[in-house]
């Protein structure tokens, strides 16, 4: 008899949303409890993003929420998915994680991206260069050195940090990502959930490229995916109605905060509106237990993926908390 092959990884994606009508309190109370079920259910890891100016997401301070759910947690992997690392200093990034790495010793992850994570005023008011991005592949190696063993003549030391090797993931949606982390020899992490278009070609060159490193020894891929899961398809369609309503205002400046589902998507939202949330959310399963399970196997072989990072947006934070029982069952993880 031969033993089944273990469940594919999957992992949590969390920008802890604001609700319409909420608190900023309650959404990151809220994300902390996601984390907490997350961990129960057998998710490998759980991980919040960098964004600015952003009146629907309250990750912003992301390496301090970091800390607020690892101190909440106890096991389940929690890290930045990711720091957009242009904003920062590799120096402060190294003592943040290196901080936290001591902290709660081999759980913190380090995803790291090169975008601005906000609009052009949030950039000036970070004091952003607009030319920082293009130093990206240099300040990725030198979080590298910061936060592996002192050097001989290394002048510059995080601490924390030093030692600690922190594991630095490189995220992106573009061909730049994936040349960067196959020629580095780290995992990569692609945004699919919002950017679909580069991920088979991305993947693909990631995978034929991959240089092997103190790290890595082999390629790792983690795939973005959005996942709504319910009862029923139809229940769990209106329910995403939520996601594609958000989706469609993110153009908006400030983006939106997260509204309630509606019965008939096309009341609240032009045809030009669907046609943009629909196409940044190609890659979604949303559907019943059956739907899900299907959606994210065929995502999975798609993506070439060793691993999905799976979003889920609903207005009741007990839908989104069902949403991750049901795909935690149908994907057959194992607490």
């Amino acid at each position: 008899m031969t033993s089944q092959p273990p469940p594919l990884p999957l992992s949590l994606l969390d920008l802890a949303p604001i609700k319409h009508g909420a608190t900023t309190r309650e959404a990151l109370e809220e994300s902390l409890d996601l984390a907490r079920h997350a961990e129960r259910l057998g998710y490998h890891r759980f991980w919040v993003a960098e964004h600015h100016n952003m009146i629907g997401v309250a990750s912003s301070a992301t390496s301090v929420l970091i800390g607020y759910l690892a101190g909440g947690t106890s096991t389940i992997r929690i890290g930045a998915g990711g720091i957009m690392l242009p904003n920062h200093s590799p120096l402060v990034i190294a003592e943040q994680f290196g901080t936290l790495e001591t902290l709660y010793p081999g759980r913190i992850d380090l995803g790291v991206g090169r975008a601005p994570g906000s609009d052009g005023h949030a950039a000036r008011a970070l004091r952003r260069d607009p030319r920082s991005g293009d130093e990206f592949p240099q300040d990725v190696q030198e979080l590298q050195i910061l936060l592996g063993p002192s050097q001989p003549n290394q002048v510059v030391h995080a601490v924390p940090g030093v030692n600690t090797n922190v594991p630095i993931y490189i995220l992106g949606s573009s061909m730049f990502g994936a040349q960067l982390a196959a020629l580095l020899g780290l995992p990569y992490a692609f945004a699919s959930h919002f950017a679909p278009d580069m991920l088979v070609d991305a993947v693909t060159y990631y995978r034929e490229n991959f240089q092997p490193s103190a790290q890595l020894e082999r390629p790792y891929v983690i795939a973005g995916f959005n996942v709504l899961a319910a009862e029923t398809d139809d229940h769990a369609q209106y329910l995403f109605s939520s996601s594609l309503q958000r989706f469609a205002e993110l153009r908006r400046p400030g983006g939106s905060q997260l509204k309630p589902p509606v019965a008939d998507i096309s009341q609240v939202l032009t045809a030009h509106d669907m046609e943009m949330a629909n196409r940044m959310l190609r890659y979604s399963a949303v559907g019943s237990p059956s739907t899900v399970k299907k959606g994210v196997e065929e995502f999975a072989k798609l993506a070439q993926a060793d691993e999905l990072i799976v979003v889920t947006n609903a207005w009741e934070h007990a839908d989104r908390v069902r949403s991750y029982e049901i795909l935690a069952e149908v994907a057959g993880l194992r607490p």
